[in-house]
Order: structure tokens, then C-alpha cells, then sequence
């Protein structure tokens, strides 16, 4: 098959209205789909004010603001005006990013049309539970994940240590990796930015200890706080700087120590800027897929204190790119951050190494594995409705 042969039905569950990690994945996906001369149309709910401007043909699917967070929506039905659409674009392929309700009735109608169907998982969506009181439905709930990624023709995870688990799972027996680059023009070195440090408060030669993302709680914001006491329980001179915003931000302020700089959510230069400004970076979610934020802090030289948990085995190597520590154990964050508080050597060494990591990931490389995917299961396809003499479906 040829780029220009593939015609591709993408449904996401938040394509631009919020930023995060997993939509500009998409967003990046789509653009190099169609500088190939793929063709792609996009299913998601919009807003009126979008985080930023959709790459690609976007078309507006129901949905409903989720309870207690209005700025996420979840798809809700399709209409039959999105069905008359999807109709009339005509997709060979399906490729569903979230487990909602809209994908599961995208999956079934690419199923019922004979057209093959491929999910990219993003994050840890069983993990949210536990966040939220809910964790007796963690069972349940994997479950319901497995039965609707078995009925897709394949699965696309960010990195080999989610792909290992979903394999536990028994969600597929079709799953590739389709990892995340990180754009190095944006996110380097060179952005750091001494006058900016001073002009927030941040001395010369204090250790400045950064968050990055979205402040929600299901990304560790209690395990980060504790990492924090624990660091200031060891007397480690340092200052937290806190980038981003979100619904749990009152919260974290109550509770970060008095001198905490909190600089809101930052885009483009801005972003960069502020995050190659710190010294280390510290994610303790256990939540993502793939930690897009832990690979752009690298790219700007800073070592990484991080959960031992998908979203950063795949990216940090212990004791080489940084630290990774129990997920639920603040004293062993804390124990880190005093190691590099006490040893900046060790702090740039482990920094250079993360630098030279984020050297090799090449978005178009990436993206480049998902069109091949792309074309091998609709040759599959092909193949198994030649053999059997009627529609194969994968179950």
C-alpha cells in the first residue's frame, strides 16, 4: 500500500480542548499522516475555546462535561450526522484512542463494515480508581478495557514496560509500540535561563526541583508532597517549582512548603524555558502510559527522580538518566533528592546521559512505526477474508 491508499477514521475522547500529553501525540500523528498524503479524519468532542488549534479535518461529536471536572467532556453517542459522515469519508481503517463509548461504537461499526481496527492506549485508566475512592472496581473495570481492545485488530502502547502489562492483561495478542519523540528545537539545554530563575525568586545556588503537568491528583500530587517533606526532614536546600495548573492546585499549594513558586501553565518558549530553568525533575505518577513530560525534561539535561512504574521505566535507566523509587514510598524520593542536593557532578553526569537519551527519539521515526502498522493489518485483513471466504473478525 501506498500513504495515499490509507484512509484514516481517528476518534479521540479529547482531541485539542485540553492540552496534555496524549493529544498532541495525536496531533503530531495526524500532521505526519498527512505531509505522507494520508488521508485522516478526526472524531472528538470540541469547544468553543480550544487548548490549541486541531491538526487535521475535526468533526464534533456529542458529548457531556465529566461531573466535578466541566473542562473534560466524554463522547456520548453517534449521531447521525457523524455516522453519515464517517460514511461518506469512507475510512479502510479505524483507530479508536480512548475506551469510551464512542470508540467502543466506532470499533463496532468498523466490525460490522469488515474494516480492521487498531487502539493506541495513552494512559492507566485503571489507576484513576484509586484516586477516586474506587478501587474496588479495578477487577471490573479491567475488564471492561479487555473485552474492547480484543475486539480491535491491534494495539499500539507508548513504551515496552505498558505494552509488557497489557500483555499480562490478556488485552490483545496484536500489541506493537508506538513511543513518543520529543521536539529538541523546543526542549534543549539551551533554554535555561539564570535571569529567569532570579526574576521568580530562585537563588543561583539553591537546587531547584520541578513538577510538571496537569495538577490533578491522580498524577501523585500526595506522593510528591511527601517526597518534598521527606527532602526537608533530610535538610536538602532546595525550592520547588511547580508548572502547570489544574482543579487540585489549591490543594497542592496548601500543602507544598511556604516558597513553593507556582508559575502556572506554560506553552512554547515559555514552557521550555521554565522547565530547563530547574536542576532536577520529579514524577511520581504512576497513572501514565508513557511520561511525555520525564523525556522533555531530559531533553533538557535534568536528571529524574521518578516512580517505578510504567509512565518511566522505559525512559529512565536507575542510576544513569536518574533515580527510580518505589512509587509509595516518599522516604526513598526524599533519600534522591538529598543524593543530588549533595552531589551536583552526579546531578550533571545523570542529566548529560538523559540529554544523549532524548537525542535518539525522532518523532517522524515514531510516527512512521504507526502508518506501518496501519498498512499490515488491513493487509491482514485482506488476507483472512481471502482465506476464510468471509469477514474475519478478531476476537
Amino acid at each position: 500500500m501506498e500513504p495515499s491508499d490509507l484512509r484514516i477514521a481517528l476518534f479521540s475522547g479529547n482531541y485539542n480542548y485540553v492540552r496534555d500529553g496524549a493529544n498532541q501525540a495525536l496531533n503530531r500523528l495526524v500532521g505526519y499522516l498527512l505531509r505522507q498524503g494520508a488521508h485522516v479524519r478526526v472524531y472528538s468532542p470540541v469547544r468553543d475555546k480550544p487548548a490549541f488549534p486541531p491538526t487535521g479535518d475535526l468533526v464534533n461529536v456529542p458529548s457531556i462535561a465529566v461531573p466535578s471536572r466541566p473542562e473534560y467532556r466524554i463522547p456520548s453517542y453517534l449521531s447521525a450526522a457523524v455516522r453519515a459522515d464517517i460514511e461518506a469519508f469512507a475510512p479502510n481503517i479505524v483507530h479508536v484512542s480512548s475506551p469510551d463509548v464512542v470508540a467502543h461504537r466506532a470499533v463496532s461499526w468498523a466490525r460490522a463494515k469488515g474494516i480492521p481496527a487498531v487502539a493506541s492506549v495513552h494512559t492507566r485508566f485503571e489507576m484513576y480508581l484509586r484516586y477516586y475512592g474506587l478501587s474496588w472496581f479495578e477487577p471490573g473495570f479491567r475488564a471492561l478495557l479487555r473485552r474492547f481492545y480484543r475486539r480491535c485488530d491491534a494495539i499500539v502502547a507508548p513504551a515496552e514496560s505498558t505494552a509488557a502489562v497489557l500483555h499480562a492483561q490478556r488485552m490483545s495478542r496484536d500489541i506493537s509500540i508506538w513511543g513518543r519523540g520529543v521536539d529538541r528545537e523546543q526542549f534543549n539545554p539551551r533554554r535555561r535561563s539564570m535571569k529567569w530563575r532570579r526574576a521568580n525568586g530562585m537563588k543561583d545556588d539553591e537546587m531547584v526541583v520541578a513538577f510538571l503537568g496537569r495538577i490533578v491528583m491522580e498524577k501523585g500530587l500526595d506522593v510528591f508532597v511527601g517526597a518534598v517533606n521527606a527532602a526537608v526532614e533530610r535538610k536538602v536546600r532546595h525550592r520547588v517549582l511547580v508548572i502547570g495548573d489544574g482543579p487540585a492546585r489549591a490543594w497542592f499549594e496548601a500543602n507544598l512548603p511556604a516558597g513553593t513558586m507556582f508559575v502556572g501553565a506554560q506553552t512554547g518558549d515559555d514552557l521550555a524555558v521554565a522547565l530547563a530553568s530547574a536542576d532536577v525533575f520529579l514524577n511520581p505518577s504512576i497513572t501514565e502510559a508513557f511520561g511525555n513530560v520525564t523525556q522533555e525534561a531530559m531533553a533538557c539535561g535534568l536528571p529524574v527522580v521518578a516512580a517505578l512504574a510504567t509512565g518511566a521505566t522505559s525512559l529512565v535507566r536507575d542510576g544513569v538518566t536518574g533515580i527510580l523509587v518505589d512509587p509509595l514510598q516518599p522516604d526513598q524520593y526524599g533519600e534522591a533528592l538529598a543524593r543530588y542536593a549533595a552531589d551536583p557532578a552526579l546531578r550533571a553526569r545523570h542529566g548529560n546521559a538523559g540529554l544523549d537519551f532524548a537525542k535518539t527519539r525522532d518523532w517522524d521515526a515514531i510516527n512512521a512505526d504507526v502508518m506501518k502498522l496501519y498498512t499490515r493489518v488491513i493487509e491482514r485483513r485482506a488476507r483472512m477474508d481471502a482465506l476464510y471466504g468471509k469477514r474475519w473478525l478478531p476476537s
